[in-house]
């Protein structure tokens, strides 16, 4: 589970700590299309910041595409890339919800997949 943090020392503001921090983890592949994420009154109290701070980083990832908010349903990383790219990464969440719903172990999960996919054994 990816851990989120904040610098209270830094002279960066802590909202965008947290949204460079989450752009980072996305473009290294740390939270993946689909990543449900924190909601923003437990990310303060993990973070022990006020809500306020989150909301505004959220809004800012928002409007910067990185993320989506569906009201009650939460907030969850975005999709990107060309329309085969989306399906793909909706694809691939669908197959590791399925995978966790078995209770198959994340390894056995890629073996599977390799399989299917035709790859080799490595």
């Amino acid at each position: 589970m990816f851990q989120f943090t904040l610098d209270p020392a830094s002279a960066i503001p802590k909202n965008e700590q947290l949204t460079a921090q989450v752009q980072d983890a996305v473009k290294d592949g740390t939270l993946a299309p689909g990543h449900k994420l924190p909601t923003v009154r437990a990310l303060a109290t993990e973070l022990d910041v006020a809500p306020y701070t989150i909301a505004r980083a959220y809004r800012q990832l928002e409007d910067l595409g990185v993320i989506e908010t569906h009201g009650r349903n939460g907030t969850i990383v975005s999709t990107f890339g060309d329309a085969s790219e989306q399906q793909a990464q909706e694809a691939a969440r669908d197959y590791a919800a399925r995978i966790r719903a078995l209770k198959i172990s994340p390894e056995r999960g890629l073996e599977l997949a390799r399989a299917a996919l035709g790859e080799a054994k490595s």
